[in-house]
């Protein structure tokens, strides 16, 4: 914590000059030994000792210090603050002179209007430790391509179960490549339902994953579509209508699963991005997205159908996905991974998840087979597959 203090000082020239100094206050969070502060700051300690006791030999009992120590901490924030603390009149007892007393009045009275904060930080910090030190609970690192049903599960797992996701939303190939590197234990990602021989998505997942190191774990169902305006003013229902002139259509970023699933349906629709008016800009999330279309600064961008709720949005569903969770099978049989199975198979989750619109459970909590679910290592490469061809889409109205 940095404070800024300004003084005036004369100047030949000019009258008078202000010579600022910046002040680091460094505070420590729990009581303190020289009163019920609720954060401790090592000179307000000193200064209140001081007032307290009445004398600095005083004030070195109370605080567990030698004599030497106070009285070279206090003359030393003198020379920092530029200004006196202490009345140093030989032979009578120290005290606070005016400006130590406005000094420590004011660091209380901030202290005071801080403090229902401050105790809220401070109960959420020791929750956390205390959780350190349950055996009962489990943390899990999970790096996922954003998604919304993970946010549901995080809070779902903590107030039934005692599990902490520790998630960071990153896209779907990171978040594999983390899981690769060994920066979180488990990774989400997605996939069409129908998945097309020499995809794109097989193409980029491909490489990441192999069978009998990896182990996949259902997690959910979702739709993807086009988030448009509300009355789809400009006729959008087809993956087609986004190369009119007249469409600004708003990206996600590279290494994202949906910009993988934009691309591949473009690629296998003979559509080039360069057709599309505004494939290079992007956004960060699906809600971002629809942001961007509320907002008027775009007509169209691909995300999930919960974007839409509380923007006065369309949404045209285009493709099913499964959302996958992954892991290494090395860590499949830890307490931790296991706790996140039986939530993910709980009945309770799966009526929440299938709550959600545009959601729904799939074999949630399951260990699949990769190939199975992911066939990519099992298509008959030699067989060509015909493209597919978007159609025309109904719009959904959301409320």
């Amino acid at each position: 914590m940095a404070y800024y203090l300004q003084r005036t000082a004369p100047n030949a020239h000019l009258g008078h000059t202000s010579v600022v100094h910046r002040i680091d206050l460094s505070y420590q969070l729990g009581a303190t030994s020289a009163g019920p502060s609720v954060i401790g700051n090592a000179l307000m300690d000193l200064l209140f000792a001081v007032r307290e006791h009445g004398s600095i030999s005083g004030a070195a009992k109370a605080l567990g210090l030698s004599y030497r120590h106070v009285w070279g901490e206090l003359k030393r924030w003198e020379q920092i603050l530029d200004r006196t603390l202490i009345v140093w009149d030989k032979g009578q007892p120290a005290r606070l002179n005016e400006f130590g007393e406005k000094l420590l009045w004011a660091e209380r009275q901030a202290q005071a209007r801080l403090a229902p904060q401050i105790n809220a930080l401070r109960a959420d910090l020791e929750r956390a430790f205390a959780m350190a030190f349950d055996d009962a609970a489990h943390v899990v690192p999970l790096y996922a391509s954003h998604d919304d049903a993970l946010g549901a599960l995080r809070e779902h797992a903590v107030t039934s179960d005692k599990l902490y996701l520790d998630i960071r939303y990153t896209g779907s190939v990171d978040a594999i490549r983390g899981l690769n590197e060994g920066r979180c234990v488990i990774a989400g990602f997605h996939t069409r339902q129908d998945p097309v021989p020499g995809s794109l998505t097989e193409r980029i997942y491909k490489p990441l994953l192999k069978p009998g190191l990896h182990k996949i774990i259902g997690f959910a169902q979702r739709s993807q579509g086009l988030i448009v305006a509300r009355g789809n003013p400009k006729r959008i229902s087809a993956l087609a209508d986004l190369r009119r002139s007249d469409v600004r259509y708003v990206n996600r970023a590279l290494g994202t699963g949906t910009r993988v699933l934009f691309d591949e349906l473009l690629e296998q629709a003979g559509i080039p991005a360069a057709a599309i008016n505004g494939y290079e800009r992007t956004e960060p999330s699906h809600n971002a997205v629809a942001h961007a279309v509320a907002s008027g600064h775009a007509d169209a961008g691909l995300g999930i159908e919960p974007a839409v709720r509380g923007h006065a949005l369309d949404y045209v569903p285009l493709v099913q996905e499964n959302y996958f969770l992954v892991c290494l099978k090395s860590t499949l049989d830890q307490p931790s991974t296991q706790a996140l199975l039986a939530i993910l198979r709980s009945p309770q989750w799966q009526a929440a998840l299938s709550a959600m619109p545009g959601y729904g459970p799939l074999q949630s909590g399951q260990v699949l087979s990769m190939k199975r679910v992911l066939p990519w290592w099992t298509f008959n490469t030699q067989k060509t597959h015909p493209q597919a061809r978007p159609t025309k889409r109904a719009v959904r109205k959301v409320s």
